[in-house]
Order: structure tokens, then C-alpha cells, then sequence
């Protein structure tokens, strides 16, 4: 008979997982690719946050993991360099995997040290190599390892031991490392080269030492802490002013240059690095949770914060308008007029921290920075979305009640500012959700069309684990033709609180959760594939008895039934319960006490033993029964009826025979579900090693043959039969193959200790032998007597083995002392699998998933639409001569997308340059993203100015500036006001002659001069620089545009800048109004960034362009290679053509036909005979690019754009098209 329907029963090898261990508190990382890797022991488990779904759990470190970091995609991506899952892991034992998480195979393994890795981070810039892993091996080595091939390619010691490190976002060359005594700052970090010094040490006093917070605590924390001015010291305090640095973190923000955070247990530092100076201090109330870990945002001077109560905070950054706004009597006297105030918006639900339940680490989406993942000790995932609330118009004065300050909906989205009338989407990002904090033009009016902003965290998701082991474990019944309708591979798991967890083997997932015991499940056996009993006991009383549960459970209902009644109170404790083969009957064992047989059917007792019944060490059931013989005998009497029947109708007076009544009769009680009781068998043996047989039918029990002892087995501890085969272990490791037919039998010894436990697989002629060791388990082939695999605690794994079964005849599940439960292959290796062999229950959103051709089509597809004039997710509609199945997964990717998002990019109103920069979030591609913005920003002001007479003031300002984190990309006048709040910040909090100095010489190259003067006199009369201080300021008083003092000035400044006074020279030109020629100096002698910060400052456009574009050539030569900063500062200069000319010679074609098309859109480059040629080249070149990826419609869009150069290309594409055609 064929099988007309088929059935998905197909079991991956996957891992269940558990509670965290302590090691793991620091390992997890939320990637640019869009998922979350956290270590769970010594296994590493990715896992969805779209759909809250783990997809992959990479096994292959032997020790518990304590760092996991996803590689940046901070670089192009073409064919040579794909979207990929990369992913680094380090354990305890020192050794560094780096994964491809797709296929959850290693890329490489690094191991140096033996020691725990403290520390590790991928290089963010990826210009010249996108592969380099720095790593803090303790106790004070920092090494940079190409992490593609595991080289080392150099290390560095230190002084002190290091406890972690943070590379500065805005300069490469910077590192700070956070050592057991303070911070050692790098700025000559380089791929190529270990550093030559050793750094800058700087000692960090602790904020709880200081004597400001001896006194009484009626002045409130927040008063207290501004009494600590400083905190950094270049001279190591002495002993009694400093407890054992308990700084827990140590991190440079994002979203301003040279600022740094500390993290305390109760405040949160912000340092600026200029001056070394706190200016900034988040402190918690004495009653609030203190801090566990801190992480700043780019998009916005944010923060999130996790408090060791579980509690996620979100605070923003206040913009200081508001407390320069309020009266004067009204401000806080001890409060200075200026601090960076960051503000709590909003805060999600705690969690129940017990001993064993606290908040282990919390994790951020990189890409959109609007949602955090809490990951806790007991294995949960929770997923808190920040979701706004927009607020109706309200009355002006109600803001002064509250000291924060309203947060705005910003006025423009994916870069472009909008008209009332368009779609967009305020939770796709934080930058969409908040305008910016700092306010600098507080004299404009508010933009009529802003509106005020409420932020909520909300529970998207939530991943749970299994719970503590230990467990027992128990599949169902096997699949078979006849149960093959309504067959799911469940699994039983009995845990120690004595609840039973269902799960589901297809999809990995929790079926069903039931409570049924009070204290720890000893055993589970299935009655059914939609029952179970499962029997607990609770801990002895000094007599050493018990309280047994035994419960019948029905699975769709999850109603228990108490199946021993109340016999069980104050007993010796159940050992086992073995059902029979046909589910009729039930045995159960006890330590001192006989045996109990049960009929599970009517859940009657059929037999309790009597006393002198021998102690039973392994029982197990006959497969044979006479089940077929009743059954014959049963349709023969059938047979004989219907006979009987049609013989009565003819008979004329219909005489009832009491033959026929009696037979029906039987017939009614067999309808009636009076089961036939088939007769069945079941062997036990005894302490001494005998074995007793007995045969069960209805409600009798006989006794059958007893055989003595094996002369070479020890105590036998487990019997299994199956077939003709019935197997024995014993306390010693000896296991005999008894063959009952031929009445052979054969003993082996394992030499591995008490067999534990001894189960034959599912599946009929399967005769594989599944046996389980005190250090493991081994697989046996009983047909040819021998071992087919094996796995040792210590040798191959780290795990012991607390329970076994087999889930399927080619699949076995194994559940372990760190609390997970593995599904794996009869060979037992590590259950790393490929994420797309997987049966997900919900398909998620990763195109890194794809292969790289067809992730890099994805892209296409989507930048391009219309496709033939139709706005279309569906790309079986669009000539690309892909096979289906590839063409399928690319349907799948794109019908996972969001329905929001899938909306906006069928919006014909949605421009190229939005869908770039959407595009580029959506796959997570940061050097897409930060061009895209910059790009965005750039091109909507620059094409604004050609149309200018059309607009009014109100809406220039309306476009905000460029964000403070791109630093000197953002508008001159932007950076300038940026940096003078900068210093009258440093300058509220100086409290040193050396911090009023540096406050003074920014002042001077800022021009404020007058406030640089008042400074400048403050200097005090002892000290050595007075006499210096003082003619200074009235060389800056007195200075006028004549010009023998000015050439007089200029000489002098040149002096000194050749004699190595290179800032005191610079400050001298700035005194005459010859910035640009400081910006020259600065650059001669290599101090590129301050002569980019001094231009923004100081200089007007043009001059400002000079400086910057040959910041440019030096950025783009090859000892420096850092052209992607490069084509941004271009960008932020509006020279537009050279940055699609440079984007082109750097085969980025994709990146440069879709800027060309949006610049030529916008109007900001022209089209003449003369740059006809470069973009014919470019688009040919797309063309080229989009052929190759097969996607032949796109690439004759672009051949037809590319004119006489992409005429050649067309012919091909065309003659392809008919060739196709024709066959």
C-alpha cells in the first residue's frame, strides 16, 4: 500500500536551554545585523528579536563563555565582501571562536592564554581590513588578532591589570583602557603597529571617598556630588582617600567627541575629556536601585540604564535652555547655572530578583537604538520597544511645573524634512522618535507643526528557558502508519519544582506547561500520545518514608487525576513505573516495599505483591502479547454471526438460538469499549541476579519460569527488550545480549561503571541500544554486537548526562547538568545546525541569510522600485533568472518585513533617497547608513539654496542641523555655538589653574575674547604664571588691526611654532584673524583634527573648505586610508561630483549610480557634454554589477541610462532575453 499523504515529522538537531551561569553575566551583544548572541554555559544562542525566536545555539567552547561580540558592517558590501553572520566568542579557559553563524560552523579558533578573555571588541573602522578583533588577555596584555585567520598580529603589556576598554567613536587612534587603579589613555592606537608609549595614566578617586560625602545627607545626594570637582588625577592618591576603584564601567559616548561616562554603583560621571573634568553627574535617590551597566546612544545624548532591580531607564540629555529659562530666585543655589543634566523619560516594570533570578545584562539595538533585551539569570529574554506618544497642544506655562523639558516629534524623516500630508513611521528609529535635545537657536519660534512627545517602553517579547536542572526526560510514543494523522513529537520534561514542560521538537517551542506535583518529578512514561503518568516524591521523614505522587495526566485538557488515590502518604519511596507494551498495564516499584500491578485503563490495583516478594532491581515488559490471536479469533466469531444472522432470515419462524446471543452479547461489551484483555509479560530481577518472569491476563497473575544468575554479571540495573533481543547492565559496566529465539546469550563489558539506564530506539527492525553511563552515553548496534558512537564527560564535552531517550530512530535527546536538553544525531556531535534548516515557526527578517548574490539582488530590488511602473514586493514579477527555490527564500525574506515599513516602500511619494537610507537600516549596514544621513542632509540643503526665493525663514530653520555626533560634518554655525556651550560648560566646573588655562585658550581660538581676558586676570599672585597670564591679557585687550603689530605678532607666532610652541603660536594668529594660517601650521605638523575643529570655529566658507579639503587628500592617502571619512567630509562641503567620481574609482558602483540618480534628481550637480561621459561609465558599470547578480530587468534600466556605453551591454542583455524566448 503507498502512503498518499506525507507527514512532517522532521526533528533538527537543536539545543534546549537553561538557567545562565555566573561567567555569563558579561557575554551578550546586539549586532548591526539586527539579532542578539548571549552565552548560556559554554554554548552561544542567537536569537530574533523581531519574532523572539532563537535560531541558532553554537556549540564548540568547552568552558563557560564570558564575551560574545558581533563584527561591525562598517565597510562596502559587494560579492567579495558579502552581508554575513560574523561572530566573536571567548571563554574562560582564553580561547577566541570566531563563527559563521549561518551555517554555525567556526571560522577560527584563537587561544594565546589560558585565562579568562576580560575584554574584546571589533575595530569599528573597516576601511583598510574589516577583520581585526582586539582582545584584553589577562592579566595586562591587550593583542589585535586578524580574527578571518587567527594571526596575531601584535600585542602590548601594561603596567596594571586591565579590566576592559572602549575605543573612541570618533578617532581611531584613541583607546581607553580601565585598569584596577585608574585609566590609561592611547592615542597612538594602530592596526599596524603595537603602541610605542605606554600610555597616559590618569588615577580616578573614587566619587564615594571624597569628603564631601561625610556630611549629614539632609543636602541630598545631588548636592553632595557637586561638591566632588574632581575626580581625575595624574598623582596616584594615597591610600586612605581611596577605596579599591569600584568603577564598573568605563565607555566614551557616541554622540559628542572626547566626552566619557563612568559608571558607579549609584551615579554615572560624564568626563569631558579636554579639560579631565566631571561636568556632568546622574546620581540615583537613596532609595532607587542602584546602576549595573550603562549604554550611551549615538543618534541622541542618551542614555540607557539597567538597575540591578531589572528596571531598564531611559534618560535623555536636557537641553540647557530650559534651566538658563527659569528666574533667577527660582534657580537651585547650590546647583550651577550649568550641568549636563540628563533627565529619566521613561522606565519599564522590575523584575522579581531572588537569589538565584537577577538581572545579568542588557543588550541594544545598534542600528535603531530604540529597544533594549534584558537578558536574566534564569535563561529569560525580555524585549522592551520604546514606543512615543504624541501630546495634544497644551497651554505654554504647564512645562515650568517639571524641570525636564518637552521632548519634540523632530520635523523631517529618513533625512528629509516633511509636509504635514506625508507618511512616515516615528518608532522606526530614535532620531525619528525625539528632535534634537540640545536647542541652540532658542530666539527662533518653534516650528508651528512640532509636536510634543511622550516616551513608554513596551514588552514586545519575552524568551524563556527551562528551569534548573535536574530533569528527567520521556518522548512519546513513536511514530507509526496508524497514529501518523495526528502525530507531534512531543517531549516530557519532569523538573525539580514538580511542574512537567511539554515541548514540541519540530519548532523547538514549549507546548505546555503543567503544575501537577509539589516536589521534584522522579518519573515520566506516556500512556498515550495524549497522556502521561508522571511520579514525584517528596523528601523522606526520619523513618525514611515519603509522600508519592502518582498522577494521570490528559494532555488537551491538562486535568490530573491522583492515580494511586490516597494509598500514598507515609510510604517507602516509588523507585520506577513501567507501563506495558499495549498500555494495559502498569507496574510500580518501590525501594522496601513489593510491587504494585495496576490496570491503567480503569485505574484499578490488580495485585499487590505479597511480603516475602523478592526486591526488584530492573523490570521491564514482554513486546510479545497474543493480541493478533484474539483479534483472529474475535473477527472468526464476527464471521460466524453474520452466517448465524443471514440463516435465521430464512428460517420462517425466526427461532433465536442461544448461540447467537450469546455471541452477541460479546460483540456489545467488545463495541462497548470492554477491551479483549490481551495476555502480556514482564521479566524482573533481584538482588541476587535472578530473573522471574510473569504473565498478566484480565485481572491474573501467574507466576512463570525463574532463571538463575549469569555467573559474570554483577547486580543487573536495567533490562531492555525489543524483538527477539532482551538486554541486561549491570552495576559493573557488563551488558549481555540475550537472543531469546536462538537462546544465545553474550555478555560484553563496557568498563564504564553502573549502566544507568538502557533503551532501545523507536522504528520496527531498529535494533540500535541507547545506554547511559555515570560520565555518558553510548550507542550499540545489537544486531552486530557492537558500538556505533560515544560521548565521555571530560573528553569530548563538559556536560554530565542527567537523562536520556530517543526522540525519532535516528535522533536522541540528552538532558544535562547545565541545564539544557540536546536533540542530537546517532554520532552525538555538537548540535551547531545551518539557521535554514531550521523549522521556525515565524519566518524572520535577516537577509544575511540569503547567499551573497541573492542577498545583494534583495537590496537591488528593493532600491529600484517601481519595477516596470509598479510599486511591488513581489519579485516572481520581475525578470531575474534565478532557480525557484532561491527566488523563494527572497519572497520569504521579503514577506517577513514589517507591514509599516512594507507600506512605505510601495509609497510612490517615498524618494530614492529616503528608500537609500531605509534600505540601509533594514539591512543594517552602517557605512550605508552614515553616508545615506550625511548624504540626505547635505543634499536637501545645498538644493535648497538653487530655489531659496521660494521659501521663508521660518522653514530654512525648520530642516535641523546635522546632529553634534557627526562632529565637524554639522554646519559651521551649528559646531561653533555647540563649542562654545562646550566651554562655558568646562568653564562652570574648573576648579584647578590648569583647567582655567585650557578654558582661556579655548576661549581666545573660539574668539571671545573678553571672556577669555576676566580668566586670564584670575590668575593668582603666587602662582609662577602670573606675570605671563597678565601680559597676555593685555596683549588681547590692546591688540589692534595696525600693521606693525600685526606682522610683529605673525614673526613671533612663527618663532615659536618653529621652536615646538606650536599651540601658543596658533593662539597668537587667532588674536590677528589669520586662523587659516594656523589651520596650516596645525596641519603641517600633523595636528589634522584640531585644525578641522579650528576651521569649523574660526573660518569663513571658503577658507573652512580649503582647510578641510586637505584634510581630505591626507585622509585619502594611502598611510592614513580612511577615504570613507573622507567622501563624508566632501559630502558636508557639497562637492558632490567629487564624491560620485571618488565613490566610482573605489568600485563602489552600487553606491555611486544611486547617489549620481539622486544628486542629478535634486539638482545639485549639472549635466553638460563634458560629465556626460563619467555617468554614462557609472551607470554601465551598475549595469554590469545588477547582470551579474542576474537581475537582468534592473541592469537594462541602467545599460539604457549609460547611452553609447552601455550600448554594447544592452545588445547582450537583449539577445539573452530572446535566446530565452525562443527556448
Amino acid at each position: 500500500m503507498t502512503m498518499l499523504f506525507s507527514v512532517n515529522i522532521k526533528l533538527s538537531a537543536r539545543t534546549l536551554t537553561g538557567t545562565l551561569s555566573g561567567q555569563n553575566r558579561g557575554a551578550a551583544d546586539w549586532g548591526w545585523q539586527g539579532l542578539i548572541a548571549h552565552g548560556c554555559h559554554s554554548l552561544v544562542l542567537i536569537i530574533d528579536p523581531n519574532t523572539s525566536q532563537t535560531i541558532q545555539v553554537l556549540e564548540r567552547h568547552r568552558a563557560n563563555v564570558v564575551k560574545v561580540k558581533w563584527a561591525r558592517e562598517n565597510y562596502h558590501h559587494n560579492i567579495g565582501s558579502p552581508y554575513s553572520l560574523r561572530l566573536a566568542s571567548a571563554d574562560t579557559t582564553g580561547k577566541i571562536i570566531v563563527w559563521d553563524v549561518a551555517t554555525g560552523a567556526a571560522r577560527c579558533e584563537i587561544q594565546e592564554y589560558t585565562k579568562p578573555i576580560q575584554d574584546m571588541e571589533w575595530l569599528w573602522n573597516q576601511d583598510a581590513s574589516r577583520d581585526l578583533l582586539l582582545a584584553v588577555h589577562p592579566p595586562n596584555y591587550i593583542v589585535l588578532w586578524n580574527a578571518d585567520t587567527g594571526t596575531k598580529l601584535w600585542k602590548k603589556s601594561y603596567a596594571e591589570n586591565i579590566l576592559s576598554f572602549s575605543f573612541d567613536p570618533f578617532e581611531i587612534s584613541n583607546l581607553a583602557l580601565l585598569t584596577s587603579e585608574g585609566i590609561v589613555f592611547i592615542s597612538d592606537f594602530s592596526p599596524s603597529k603595537p603602541p610605542s608609549s605606554s600610555g597616559k595614566k590618569v588615577y580616578i578617586s573614587s566619587p564615594h571617598s571624597s569628603p564631601a560625602h561625610t556630611k549629614p545627607a539632609a543636602t541630598g545626594a545631588k548636592k553632595a556630588l557637586n561638591k566632588v570637582k574632581i575626580l581625575i588625577t595624574n598623582e596616584k592618591p594615597n591610600a586612605e582617600s581611596v577605596t579599591l576603584n569600584d568603577c564598573l564601567q568605563l565607555s566614551y559616548l557616541p554622540s559628542k567627541r572626547n566626552h566619557m561616562l563612568l559608571l558607579y554603583p549609584r551615579e554615572i560621571l560624564i568626563l569631558d575629556l579636554e579639560v579631565n573634568q566631571t561636568v556632568g553627574i546622574v546620581a540615583i535617590e537613596r532609595t532607587g536601585a542602584p546602576f549595573l551597566q550603562v549604554i550611551p546612544c549615538r543618534q541622541r545624548d542618551a542614555l540607557f540604564c539597567l538597575h540591578e532591580n531589572g528596571c531598564i531607564t531611559l534618560r535623555i540629555r536636557r537641553s540647557n535652555s530650559s534651566s538658563l529659562a527659569l528666574p533667577i530666585e527660582e534657580q537651585d543655589p547650590d546647583q550651577p547655572a550649568q550641568e549636563l543634566a540628563y533627565d529619566l523619560r521613561c522606565q519599564c516594570d522590575a523584575i522579581r530578583v531572588t537569589k538565584t533570578v537577577r538581572p545579568f545584562n542588557m543588550v541594544c539595538c545598534a542600528v535603531n537604538e530604540n529597544s533594549a533585551a534584558l537578558i536574566v539569570s534564569d535563561g529569560r529574554v525580555m524585549l522592551w520597544e520604546l514606543k512615543s506618544n504624541l501630546l495634544g497642544p497644551k497651554p505654554y506655562y504647564s512645562y515650568s511645573s517639571s524641570t525636564a523639558s518637552p521632548l519634540y516629534c523632530p520635523a523631517s524623516f529618513c533625512g528629509i524634512p516633511l509636509s504635514t500630508q506625508q507618511k512616515k513611521l516615528p518608532d522606526l528609529s530614535l532620531d525619528n522618535m525625539i528632535g534634537q535635545s540640545i536647542a541652540v537657536d532658542e530666539e527662533l519660534p518653534r516650528a508651528p507643526n512640532q509636536q510634543e512627545v511622550q516616551l513608554k517602553f513596551l514588552l514586545t517579547g519575552l524568551l524563556s528557558g527551562l528551569p534548573l536542572p535536574p530533569f528527567v526526560i520521556r518522548m512519546c510514543p513513536p511514530l507509526t502508519t496508524k497514529n501518523i494523522k495526528s502525530y507531534q513529537p512531543l517531549l516530557a520534561v519532569g523538573t525539580s519544582n514538580g511542574s512537567v514542560l511539554i515541548y514540541h521538537l519540530t519548532s523547538g517551542l514549549l507546548h505546555k506547561e503543567l503544575s501537577i506535583h509539589s516536589c521534584e518529578v522522579r518519573g515520566i512514561e506516556w500512556a498515550s500520545l495524549a497522556s502521561f503518568l508522571s511520579f514525584a516524591t517528596s523528601t523522606p521523614n526520619n523513618l525514611g518514608l515519603v509522600r508519592n505522587e502518582l498522577q494521570l495526566v490528559d494532555l488537551p485538557t491538562g486535568r490530573s487525576v491522583a492515580f494511586r488515590g490516597e494509598r500514598s502518604n507515609d510510604e517507602p519511596p516509588i523507585e520506577m513505573i513501567k507501563i506495558s507494551h499495549l498500555k494495559q498495564f502498569l507496574v510500580v516499584v518501590f525501594r522496601d516495599k513489593p510491587l504494585e500491578l495496576w490496570d491503567i485503563r480503569t485505574c484499578t490495583l490488580l495485585r499487590e505483591m505479597a511480603k516475602n516478594f523478592p526486591a526488584v532491581t530492573a523490570l521491564e515488559w514482554s513486546p510479545s502479547h497474543n493480541l493478533k490471536s484474539l483479534r483472529r479469533k474475535q473477527l472468526a466469531v464476527r464471521e460466524a454471526m453474520a452466517r448465524q444472522t443471514v440463516a435465521s432470515d430464512t428460517e420462517a419462524n425466526n427461532v433465536e438460538s442461544p448461540m447467537i446471543s450469546l455471541l452477541q452479547e460479546a460483540e456489545s461489551k467488545a463495541e462497548l469499549g470492554h477491551n479483549i484483555s490481551a495476555r502480556e509479560h514482564f521479566i524482573f530481577t533481584d538482588n541476587d541476579g535472578q530473573t522471574f518472569h510473569l504473565t498478566v491476563e484480565g485481572n491474573v497473575v501467574k507466576d512463570g519460569v525463574r532463571i538463575p544468575p549469569d555467573g559474570d554479571m554483577g547486580s543487573i540495573t536495567c533490562i531492555a527488550w525489543k524483538g527477539e533481543m532482551l538486554v541486561l547492565g549491570d552495576v559493573d559496566g557488563n551488558v549481555n545480549f540475550w537472543d531469546v529465539k536462538a537462546r544465545l546469550s553474550r555478555g560484553i563489558p563496557t568498563h564504564r561503571g553502573w549502566v544507568k539506564k538502557i533503551r532501545f530506539g523507536p522504528g520496527k527492525g531498529n535494533m540500535k541500544l541507547l545506554m547511559m553511563f555515570n560520565d555518558g552515553v553510548e550507542i550499540w548496534d545489537t544486531k552486530e554486537v557492537q558500538m556505533v558512537s560515544s560521548m565521555r564527560t571530560g573528553r569530548n564535552v563538559s556536560y554530565k548526562v542527567l537523562d536520556i531517550d530517543w526522540c525519532s530512530s535516528d535522533k536522541v535527546v540528552l538532558a544535562s547538568d547545565d541545564g539544557c536538553i540536546r536533540v542530537l544525531e546517532i554520532a552525538m556531535k555538537s548540535a551547531s545546525y545551518r539557521i535554514d534548516e531550521q523549522e521556525l515557526t515565524d519566518p524572520i527578517w535577516c537577509p544575511y541569510l540569503l547567499l551573497p548574490r541573492s542577498c545583494l539582488a534583495l537590496k537591488a530590488f528593493l532600491l529600484h522600485q517601481p519595477w516596470n511602473g509598479q510599486y511591488s514586493l513581489d519579485i516572481m514579477q520581475i525578470r531575474y533568472s534565478e532557480n525557484k527555490e532561491i527566488k523563494f527564500l527572497m519572497q520569504e525574506q521579503l514577506n517577513s518585513i514589517s507591514n509599516d515599513i512594507q507600506h512605505l516602500l510601495i509609497d510612490p511619494e517615498f524618494q530614492l533617497l529616503q528608500r537609500c537610507l531605509l534600505v540601509a537600516r533594514l539591512f543594517g549596514d552602517e557605512s550605508e547608513l552614515l553616508f545615506w544621513t550625511v548624504a540626505a542632509h547635505y543634499l536637501y540643503r545645498f538644493s535648497k539654496r538653487k530655489d531659496l526665493v521660494a521659501l521663508n525663514g521660518i522653514q530654512e530653520s525648520q530642516a535641523s542641523p546635522l546632529d553634534i555626533c557627526y562632529d565637524v560634518l554639522c554646519e559651521s554655525s551649528y559646531f561653533q555655538k555647540s563649542q562654545i556651550e562646550r566651554v562655558n560648560l568646562q568653564e562652570a566646573k574648573r576648579t584647578t589653574y590648569d583647567h582655567t588655562r585650557k578654558c582661556a585658550d579655548q576661549l581666545l581660538l573660539l574668539g571671545q575674547t573678553d571672556r577669555a581676558v576676566q580668566l586670564l586676570l584670575e590668575t593668582s599672585a603666587e602662582n609662577p604664571s602670573y606675570y605671563c597670564d597678565s601680559l597676555k591679557a593685555c596683549l588681547v585687550t590692546t591688540i589692534t588691526s595696525s600693521g606693525p603689530s600685526q606682522s610683529t605678532i605673525k614673526l613671533v607666532a612663527t618663532n615659536m611654532i618653529a621652536n615646538g610652541k606650536l599651540a601658543e603660536g596658533v593662539q597668537l594668529l587667532c588674536l590677528i584673524d589669520k586662523a587659516a594660517d594656523a589651520c596650516r601650521y596645525l596641519q603641517t605638523y600633523g595636528e589634522w583634527n584640531r585644525a578641522a575643529w579650528l576651521a569649523k570655529v574660526r573660518l569663513n566658507t571658503e577658507e573652512c573648505a580649503e582647510v578641510l579639503k586637505r584634510w581630505v587628500d591626507h585622509l585619502c592617502s594611502p598611510q592614513v586610508n580612511q577615504k570613507s571619512k573622507a567622501i563624508l567630509v566632501l559630502l558636508s562641503l557639497g562637492c558632490f561630483s567629487k564624491v560620485a567620481e571618488m565613490l566610482h574609482s573605489m568600485r563602489y558602483f552600487d553606491r555611486a549610480a544611486l547617489f549620481l540618480e539622486t544628486c542629478l534628481k535634486y539638482g545639485v550637480i549639472e549635466s553638460n557634454e563634458n560629465t556626460e561621459k563619467f555617468y554614462n561609465a557609472v551607470y554601465a558599470d551598475y549595469a554590469r554589477y545588477l547582470k551579474m547578480l542576474n537581475l537582468k530587468e534592473g541592469a537594462m534600466l541602467f545599460a539604457m541610462k549609460a547611452g553609447d556605453t552601455g550600448a554594447e551591454l544592452l545588445k547582450e542583455l537583449h539577445q539573452s532575453k530572446e535566446e530565452k524566448s525562443t527556448s
